[in-house]
This record gives structure tokens, C-alpha cells and sequence, in this order.
């Protein structure tokens, strides 16, 4: 991530028209009175649907959303599209007086007391019976607004398996004095078997959670709340991204991606300037490179530009597919970096994901510039549309008015497609490395066309997962300071104190902007790592090789906080590298509690590198904090997001090569330049 600083108008439209899915029936939950959505996500708000996966699809109306302060709800386009809920959802419900500690809640700190016999707060995977990895926790609420004093927020440490239903059940739950908080009239109704009124319907409903509890040894007597959700099928969260990707690929000639042989041409692209340095100039790159790929386009602005979105296909079938329908052709702009170790030995190709609301000219920065020469690689990237910097008066526009968010996801799997298609333009033979402009003087290719390879750093990091669950030619990437799920990673951001300027004068309430940011995750997932991290190793989407993955992150990243790299961690099933830090240096009872313990070199990794705690050296601040307990950003220190470290270049660089190579010293934790060991 970095930081967008904006001086700005909130300007909201007219809600977008949403059509395709009949009128929605579902009412405010009357369980938690203290916001329609809550509890959330919830199978209150979804309705029977014959043509999903899951048999169940999203039931939300416009009168149920949060609105902003000119009276437009909250209630974006698509959404009722969805046959469940996010895999990585927050699950919310405000309890009034609640003490986690008195209570003794699962921490974050603490992860494995989720396992405890008489953990009060549990969540069941109603299928098998068994508990869900979590932790709770309140909002820590920086706006100081007594409203939100008890939000509670439980996570999932490892994401939810798709098309699977949950049960989250609250009990013992008690406040600061240590006394009992009673269940509210509602559940106490449902629980007592003396449903009437608003819940009535639900008690059959009701017969099967508790039934499921009952299994799972929760006495009846003891629950202050209970619901069940579904999370949305692999197809409902994948298939635009995949349709778009097999069109496209089939419209070069390749039909089957999964095989990992190119086939058919390369995608069409144009050279618009190379710039060439002598060793004088320029000791590490010979050559610049920019151009533009021609992409099959499937937004329904020209170009496929900011604020378009996807119009759908009809499908025929027993089961709704939600299938883009392509739009002509866009242009998408590449920058490429060609180091001077590639003028004589042909570099290996890397498509490199730039970070938050960024563009790809970062391929172009010094460390890269490094890294590249250093290791013989040439980095190319294209934008990440959807989150580039061309993208910011649309994100201005939707954090106003959070009905126009479906342009968000949707741009970012155009943008997704797009990198897919820069890495066949590397890979392929007759791509790039057929054109002068990546040859040498004696005509040879510089780009070494045997595999190409992904390199995400922060947003490239926390799509990262995403484009290479999806992608047919590269299958080991390398993701820098990542993350997985906005909504829980923006909270925790010091990127997110400026969104909030935009953010909080349009939903001033901090619960409401909390409830809203959860719903559109909900969309988020398809364009973001979130929606495709269960897929991104081995368990592969359909026609898609295995990938492995390198994850390299920080503590106390200011940026993308190590929670979100670790919930990454366990979900693709990342080897940790252990020990993960200095004892001083982290909150967790256990280290990397749930992350995958020794196996082969080969298969993907997790690193946790340090920059030491605070200090002044020469006059000048560096290192940070642990990061805090709490949903909030750190802002004393050094901020580690951005610091580089040749050491991490060298392990990527072994990573392509297909292996771990271990950077440092055997039995310690790792730390970078600048924190002597």
C-alpha cells in the first residue's frame, strides 16, 4: 500500500440500477436491534435459489443498507448476485457491556484457545462439526463513539471453506463486574422454544443450529446469541475472472491452461519507446521499455475505464452463472526493465504487481532497478486498473457512495486479465523476445522465454494471490508485505486514516462504516486474494496448474498488517520459517500458531522479517512497535512497509528457481539491513 493524499468534494450520484434478481424480501434482523445487518453475514439475508451452488442466494434491498448523509444506501450493485458469503467474512453483532478478558474470549493473541472446551465464542463448520480457527475481538474505536463500544468482531484465521455453512454461537458471555450478559428478548425466544412475533418463522429454521450445537456440546441454557451463514461456492466467487481469462486465451489459440504449454500467438502488443543507458548512466538497467498489450476488454465503459463494470451475459443451464459479456478491446500500457546482466545471459521474466493505487512505473524504481541486475531479472508491469492511479477519483466516488461499488471488483479482474496477458507476452516465444526492442545489438532475445514468474509487493502482494490462482503460465510468485481481505486489513492501515476523510463526512457512524466495509468485501473477494487464496496452491481452479508462493512480511507493517499475511499464510498452506521473531518481539502466545511446520524446499513458504524496535541511530528514528492488539494502525516509528533489503531479493530469486533458500541465520529470527544481530 502508500498513502493517497486528496483534496476533495464528496459529489454522491444517483443509486446505480440494479436488475437481474427479483425484488428481495428479506427484513432488518430483529436479533441485534442495534443495526438492520446485524448479526452479520447472516442466512437471514439470503432466500432459496434452485440455480446457485449453494441452493441459497443473497436476498438485500436498498431500504436494509446503511445510508449516507444525503439519504443513498449503501446497497451496491451485484451483491445479490452472490449465493453466499465471503470466505474470509467478519462476523459482527454488537453486544452492549461485553469484557473479552472477563469473558475469555479467543485473542489474537492467542489463537489456539479457539480449540478450549468452554470457549464462549465459537464458530462450527455445521457439516462436519468442527470449529472454525478464529479470534474475537471489540472495536477498538478510534472515533471514541460510545455506539460501537460493543461491536464485536470474529475473525476467521484461515478462510471458510466454500459453499460450507457456519454456525457462530455466543455464550457465557460476560461484563466488566464479571456478571452473566443476558441474551436479548428475540433469541431468548427462539432459545426458550417460545418463539413469537418477528422470529417465529425462524424457529424451524432454529431446530437445525441447535440440534448442531447440541453435537458440539453447547448447553442450550448458556447461548447469548446464535446464527448460521453460508459462504459463497468457488464458481460464484471465480467464474468471471476464469471466463474472462479462457475467452482470451482461447482467442490466441490456447484452449487448455492447465498444461502449462504455450500455445496458439501472443497477445498483440505495440512499442511506444526503449530508452537505452550506458553502464555510466545507469549501472544496473540497459534498457527501458514501454508499450501497450491489446486486451479483450469486458467493462461496459470505453477502454474499459474507471467506473465501468460488468454487464452479464444471458447463460443457459439448471444453474445462473453471472458470465461477463466482453466489450471490444482495451489498451493496457506496460513499463519493462531490462538490467545489463540480460545484454549477454537472458533474463528470467517477472510480471510485477505495484502497490496501492500506484502504477507500474515502481518496476522502475531503484531497488528493483537492483534486484533486476543483480539476479538477472526483467521486471515488466502493466496497471493494476481497478486500484491504479488512474483509479482515485472513482475510489473518491464510491467511499461517498458506497452503492457505485461493483466498478471496483469489477475493474480489478479486468486488471487481472490484463497481467495475465503481459505474462503471456513475456512467455511466449514469439511475444516480446521476437522484438528488437528486447534484443541485444547481435539480435538475441534478453528475456529467457523457458518460464515467467510474479513478483507483488503490498496491493501486488494482496492481489497477488488472486491473479495467480488464476494464472496459466506463471506458477511460483513471490508476494511482498501481503494480505488477504481489505475490510480486515484497511482498519488496521495508516492508508486508512486518509481514506477516512472521504469515508466518515458520507456514513459519519464508525459501526455503520464498519457494517459497510464487511458487506462489500463481499464483492471485494473477486478481485482481491481473498476470494482465490483457497485456490491459489494446491487445490487449483479448473484448467489452472498448481502454484507455489513466497510470502515475505514485516512486523509491525504499518501499511498491511502481519494478521492479514498470516490468515494468507495458513489458508494457502505455507511452510512458516521459524522462529518467526525475536521473543521480545511478538504478542503471540504461540508463534505462527497454525502455520504450516516443515516440508519440502519446493513447496510455498512464509517469512517474517524485523526491522527492531524503536530506537535513534545517527539523529535519525528507526524501527517500530509490535503492531497493536487492536483494529488499528501503528503510526510510531519507522514504517518497515517499504524497507529494503537485498537479502529478500536473493531469496525471491531462489524462490524462481524453485527452492527455499533460507537467508538467514539458522535457529534466529530474521531481521533486516539495519538491525544487527
Amino acid at each position: 500500500m502508500k498513502k493517497l493524499v486528496v483534496t476533495l468534494t464528496v459529489v454522491v450520484c444517483s443509486l446505480t440500477a440494479f436488475s437481474g434478481v427479483a425484488a428481495a424480501k428479506s427484513t432488518c434482523d430483529p436479533l441485534d436491534k442495534r443495526d438492520c445487518l446485524l448479526p452479520w453475514p447472516s442466512n437471514h439475508f439470503t432466500v432459496k435459489d434452485s440455480h446457485t451452488a449453494t441452493g441459497l442466494r443473497l436476498d438485500l434491498s436498498a431500504p436494509l443498507m446503511p445510508k449516507n448523509t444525503v439519504g443513498v444506501p449503501a446497497f451496491p450493485a451485484d451483491i445479490n448476485h452472490s449465493d453466499g458469503f465471503g470466505p474470509g467474512s467478519g462476523m459482527l453483532t454488537y453486544v452492549e457491556g461485553l469484557d473479552l478478558v472477563k469473558t475469555g474470549a479467543v485473542p489474537i493473541t492467542n489463537i489456539g484457545a479457539y480449540t478450549a472446551k468452554n470457549a464462549p465464542i465459537i464458530v462450527i463448520d455445521a457439516l462436519t462439526g468442527k470449529r472454525q480457527m478464529i479470534w474475537a475481538e471489540l472495536d477498538s474505536n478510534p472515533d471514541n463513539e460510545a455506539r460501537t463500544s460493543g461491536l464485536l468482531m470474529i475473525h476467521p484465521a484461515v478462510n471458510l471453506r466454500e459453499g460450507r455453512r457456519y454456525i457462530v454461537a455466543l455464550r457465557n458471555l460476560k461484563n466488566a463486574a464479571g456478571a452473566t450478559i443476558p441474551a436479548g428478548a428475540a433469541f431468548k425466544s427462539l432459545r426458550d422454544g417460545k418463539a413469537s412475533g418477528a422470529v417465529a418463522s425462524r424457529a424451524k429454521d432454529y431446530k437445525s443450529i441447535f440440534a448442531s450445537l447440541k453435537k458440539a456440546g453447547v448447553d442450550r441454557k448458556s447461548l447469548y446469541l446464535a446464527w448460521d451463514f453460508t459462504v459463497a461456492s468457488e464458481a460464484n466467487l471465480t467464474e468471471r475472472s476464469l471466463a474472462m481469462r479462457d475467452e482470451a486465451f482461447a482467442a490466441l489459440g490456447d484452449k487448455t491452461m492447465a498444461d502449462q504449454k504455450v500455445q496458439g500467438s501472443a497477445p498483440k502488443f505495440t512499442i511506444d519507446s526503449t530508452t537505452d543507458y550506458t553502464a555510466t548512466e545507469n549501472a544496473n538497467t540497459a534498457r527501458r521499455v514501454e508499450g501497450t498489450l491489446t486486451v479483450p476488454c469486458y467493462l461496459n465503459s470505453a477502454n474499459c475505464a474507471p467506473g465501468g463494470s460488468f454487464t452479464y451475459r444471458a447463460q443457459k443451464g439448471k444453474r445462473t452463472a453471472w458470465i461477463p459479456k466482453q466489450n471490444g478491446t482495451m489498451t493496457a500500457k506496460f513499463y519493462c526493465a531490462v538490467p545489463r546482466a540480460a545484454l549477454t545471459t537472458p533474463g528470467r521474466p517477472v510480471v510485477y504487481g505495484h502497490g496501492l493505487l500506484g502504477n507500474p512505473r515502481e518496476s522502475f524504481g531503484e531497488s528493483n532497478q537492483l534486484i533486476s541486475q543483480t539476479y538477472d531479472i526483467v521486471f515488466c508491469a502493466t496497471r493494476e486498473i481497478g486500484m491504479a492511479d488512474e483509479d482515485v477519483l472513482n475510489a473518491i466516488t464510491l467511499l461517498g457512495d458506497m452503492s457505485k461499488f461493483a466498478s471496483f471488483p469489477d475493474r480489478l479482474q479486468q486488471g487481472m486479465l490484463n497481467g495475465l496477458m503481459l505474462g503471456r507476452a513475456m512467455l511466449h516465444k514469439q511475444g516480446f523476445a521476437a522484438n528488437p526492442a528486447f534484443q541485444n545489438a547481435a539480435g538475441q532475445s534478453m528475456i529467457n522465454t523457458a518460464k515467467v514468474f510474479y513478483n507483488g509487493n503490498s496491493q501486488g502482494g494482496i492481489q497477488g494471490p488472486a491473479i495467480t490462482a488464476l494464472a496459466p503460465d506463471f506458477t511460483r510468485a513471490v508476494f511482498g508485505v501481503p494480505g488477504i481481505n481489505y475490510s480486515l486489513l484497511l482498519p488496521r492501515s495508516v492508508d486508512f486514516d486518509e481514506y477516512e476523510l472521504i469515508f466518515k463526512p458520507a456514513y459519519p457512524s464508525r459501526l455503520t462504516r464498519q457494517v459497510i466495509l464487511n458487506v462489500v468485501q463481499n464483492l471485494w473477494d473477486r478481485g482481491e486474494g481473498n476470494g482465490y487464496a483457497l485456490h491459489t496452491t494446491d487445490d487449483p481452479l479448473p484448467n489452472t496448474p498448481k502454484h507455489q508462493v513466497l510470502l515475505e512480511a514485516v512486523i509491525g507493517d504499518h501499511q498491511v498488517a502481519q494478521v492479514g499475511a498470516q490468515n494468507l499464510a495458513r489458508t494457502v498452506g505455507a511452510i512458516g520459517r521459524r522462529p518467526g521473531a525475536d521473543a521480545n518481539r511478538t504478542y503471540d502466545k504461540v508463534q505462527l500458531y497454525g502455520i504450516r511446520s516443515g516440508g519440502p524446499a519446493s513447496a510455498s513458504h512464509y517469512v517474517l522479517f524485523d526491522s527492531g524496535p524503536i530506537r535513534t541511530v545517527d539523529g535519525r528514528v528507526i524501527g517500530t512497535n509490535v503492531p497493536p492488539i487492536g483494529d488499528i494502525a501503528p503510526h510510531l516509528g519507522q514504517d518497515p512497509h517499504g524497507l529494503f533489503d537485498i537479502k529478500r531479493g536473493e531469496q525471491a530469486s531462489a524462490f524462481f528457481n524453485g527452492t527455499f533458500l533460507d537467508v538467514c541465520p539458522k535457529g534466529r529470527a530474521c531481521r533486516l539491513d539495519g538491525w544487527a544481530y
